[in-house]
């Protein structure tokens, strides 16, 4: 699919911009809290947006070096659940954890980043 110019998180930052700067001061109530809820879930897609592409790379190297070998990033997720399951890696492995205290730290860094500043 070819870019588009201006970029989706170009395009995102105009409307959040336009919401909370000129339509968010004129709204009361239900309407302002609707919008505010609105702007939030624009500042997560941007984030994900910015964000998704090195995070992925940087799970499916971690997921490499844990299974052993590279493929499709749903496929190594997919095995290393299986591999849990099965007790083949231990939950208490240090590099499984690692895994997921990194894997929920990029996920926080999209959905709710003031978790991760803590």
């Amino acid at each position: 699919m070819p870019t588009s110019k201006p970029d989706a998180t170009i395009l995102l930052q105009a409307a959040m911009k336009y919401l909370e700067e000129e339509l968010l001061p004129t709204l009361n109530g239900y309407y302002r809290f609707q919008t505010r809820v609105t702007i939030n879930v624009l500042n997560t897609v941007r984030r994900e947006l910015e964000l998704r592409g090195a995070h992925a790379a940087e799970e499916a190297a971690r997921l490499k070096a844990i299974l052993g070998h590279d493929g499709p990033l749903d496929s190594l997720n997919d095995e290393l659940c299986a591999r849990i399951r099965s007790g083949a890696i231990a939950a208490s492995d240090a590099n499984l954890r690692d895994h997921v205290r990194r894997s929920l730290g990029a996920a926080l860094a999209i959905n709710n980043p003031k978790w991760t500043s803590r």
